[in-house]
């Protein structure tokens, strides 16, 4: 059961995620909204360039068999990283690029997310799915109520960022009330310890800012070919739809992967671990299908009812294309390398996300000139670099037998053709096509579920 509220905290958290740049973007300017979104982009990546090594660390050893030594090495790594983080921020600060409210508030920030992330993943891996779900709703509800809350009072990048600080003070002092301290029983963290963080926390983190630079890439060529104004639109549509995809991955990540690592440690190559993986895989591959196959056939109405009319003409022709886009990255960056992360071998991991990066944005650039200019042609060239990477990372995928249900495969692949081909030019409202798809993804859907349902008197004895 804990489980499923873990899953419904990431579904809240999505929602809420969604609802808040929709209300971003109707109270800033367009001009203001480009510069919000940039702002939030490079604050996630400086949070994770500086501490996803030790959440990715922390992903594959915590809590182990010394909870303690192993806590004790994540804390004092990231003090020293928030260091690091509030370092940098005041160089930014000194150099005069740009405001100083700004600079130290995207340091904050970006300490603030690394921090809170890590947190959660301790919880989560110690398998306390009901303070973690507490919490994690809690953070995006106090986050979006400080942004909202900012940017009402003053329409400017500067109001947003101090709207999210002081959501994110009023969450720490909460998680200290509710989690207690994790300060107890530390000690000098372990040699071997410390190596084994930063051999494999290292490459993996490089895997994710590597990833990172693809729409950091993305959205700068965009903003840069047709200017702030006029990337609001399309900012929009890569902001927005990307978070269902980051809940699939994020949420089946969270109650699957902990149990898969512990099933891999204890019996590699078993048919038994062979059928959990494939499981996994199935689950991440459908719901992802289904997810893009749901938006294409909302992108019509949902852009009429919610989108600003200045921002909407950009974003539906950006919108289909980005989904695609987000399907393939959400692929790429999680379904393709997990053998790699499950028998640790560090290149692959790092060399498909460089791929990939470099793929999308040189694709997006060719699509931009070979197409004289078109925003479509940016996109859709940018997501045909992303369908290249998949290509190049399928071999490592099929480098670990499992076993996966191929009919509620094809089930999610035939709704996303039909919503594709129905919504891949112009978004449009249409009922049969809805219809089909909606029929389409019940198998998928349902299989997920009850997997996921099956699952749960097995999944506490995982750790």
């Amino acid at each position: 059961m804990g489980q499923l509220v873990a899953l419904g905290a990431y579904v809240y958290q999505a929602v809420l995620a969604l609802v808040l740049l929709l209300l971003v973007s109707r109270i800033l300017p367009p001009q203001e909204f480009t510069h919000y979104s940039l702002f939030v982009t490079i604050s996630q990546f400086a949070s994770i360039a500086v501490f996803e090594w030790i959440r990715f660390s922390c992903s594959r050893f915590y809590p182990g068999a010394d909870e303690a030594a192993q806590r004790s090495v994540i804390l004092y790594a990231f003090a020293a990283c928030a260091g690091l983080c509030l370092l940098a921020g005041g160089g930014v600060l000194a150099s005069g690029i740009i405001s100083a409210g700004i600079a130290v508030g995207g340091a904050l920030v970006a300490v603030f997310q690394g921090g809170t992330e890590l947190h959660l993943t301790m919880l989560r891996f110690r398998q306390d799915f009901r303070l973690f779900s507490t919490l994690q709703a809690a953070r995006a509800s106090l986050l979006a109520i400080g942004t909202v809350g900012g940017v009402l009072l003053v329409p400017t990048l500067s109001g947003a960022v101090a709207g999210m600080l002081a959501g994110g003070l009023a969450y720490v002092v909460l998680a200290r009330l509710a989690g207690g301290s994790l300060a107890q029983g530390l000690r000098r963290p372990q040699r071997h310890l410390v190596t084994k963080y930063l051999a494999y926390g290292g490459v993996s983190a490089g895997a994710s800012v590597a990833s990172l630079l693809a729409p950091l890439g993305l959205k700068t060529l965009i903003t840069a070919m047709i200017g702030s104004q006029g990337a609001a639109g399309a900012l929009l549509a890569l902001d927005l739809l990307q978070r269902p995809f980051v809940l699939v991955v994020s949420a089946l990540h969270a109650i699957r992967y902990p149990e898969l690592v512990a099933s891999y440690d204890r019996e590699p190559g078993s048919p038994a671990f062979r059928e959990r993986l494939g499981g996994y895989y199935g689950q991440l591959a459908n719901c992802s299908l289904v997810a893009a196959a749901v938006i294409l056939c909302l992108l019509a109405p949902v852009a009429a009812w919610l989108v600003k009319a200045e921002l909407r003409e950009a974003f539906l022709l950006a919108a289909p294309a980005v989904t695609i886009l987000a399907l393939l990255r959400a692929w790429v960056q999680n379904l393709l390398p997990t053998p790699a992360h499950l028998a640790q071998r560090l290149r692959p991991i790092i060399g498909l996300a460089v791929a990939d990066a470099i793929l999308l944005n040189l694709s997006a650039l060719a699509g931009w000139t070979l197409s004289g200019g078109s925003l479509a042609g940016l996109l859709y060239s940018g997501a045909a670099g992303a369908a290249v990477a998949v290509m190049l990372g399928t071999p490592l995928f099929l480098s670990m037998p499992f076993r996966w249900p191929r009919f509620t495969l094809g089930s999610a692949l035939a709704a996303l053709a039909v919503a594709g081909i129905a919504n891949g030019g112009t978004p449009q409202t249409s009922l049969p096509v809805s219809l089909v798809v909606f029929l389409l993804c019940i198998p998928p859907t349902v299989a997920t579920v009850t997997a996921l349902l099956q699952r749960q008197d097995a999944s506490p004895k995982m750790s």
